[in-house]
């Protein structure tokens, strides 16, 4: 009874991943985020899920505090960051190799109605040229267009894809936005 249970249940994920394993089959995806609370980690993991995705999380060498992320406070870390456009916090951790990848979502947190600056960092570290970018980010209040905009201009050899912003997304919706993306739409 266990064997035909588990077997039910590896047909029913093969049904379920065909599109996905389909689509992704000559095109790796990796799903590269940072995030300082967790909020973007779960939205990056959702993604990962839904495109087949391998996930790497974008670290900061000096990891952020809830000090560091006082937006009230001009002083904080990150308010010090973000209104700097040259700042470029350090990044831990082995370099990734982008080589494998065609495309690569770039999530992130909005701040300040940009990303923070530790996605420059990853971006001008790493070797993305004929790959295509897709942000998405997750935000308390604020859009992703105006930091997709920004993100364009700093890097325009950069083959962008359109950028989602994913609070609280279904599956559903997300699969729609990733299908379009598979399928060239911008």
């Amino acid at each position: 009874m266990k064997a035909k249970t588990l077997l039910l249940a590896m047909v029913a994920f093969l049904i379920t991943n065909a599109h996905t394993m389909a689509q992704n089959d000559d095109k790796r995806v990796l799903v590269a985020y940072f995030s300082a609370t967790g909020t973007t980690a779960r939205a990056a993991e959702k993604l990962a899920g839904i495109t087949g995705g391998e996930c790497y999380a974008i670290t900061p060498a000096q990891p952020y505090t809830d000090a560091d992320l006082d937006w009230h406070d001009k002083r904080s870390r990150s308010s010090v960051e973000m209104s700097d456009p040259k700042s470029r916090p350090a990044l831990a951790g082995k370099k990734l190799d982008a080589a494998g990848y065609a495309v690569i979502f770039i999530g992130y947190p909005i701040w300040w109605d940009l990303a923070p600056r530790v996605i420059n960092t990853f971006i001008e570290n790493h070797d993305l040229k004929g790959k295509t970018i897709v942000p998405f980010a997750t935000s308390g209040g604020s859009g992703i267009d105006h930091s997709v905009k920004s993100l364009k201009a700093e890097y325009p050899e950069l083959n962008w894809g359109e950028g989602k912003l994913l609070n609280n997304l279904g599956e559903a919706s997300i699969r729609r936005w990733t299908d379009r993306i598979a399928a060239g739409e911008k």
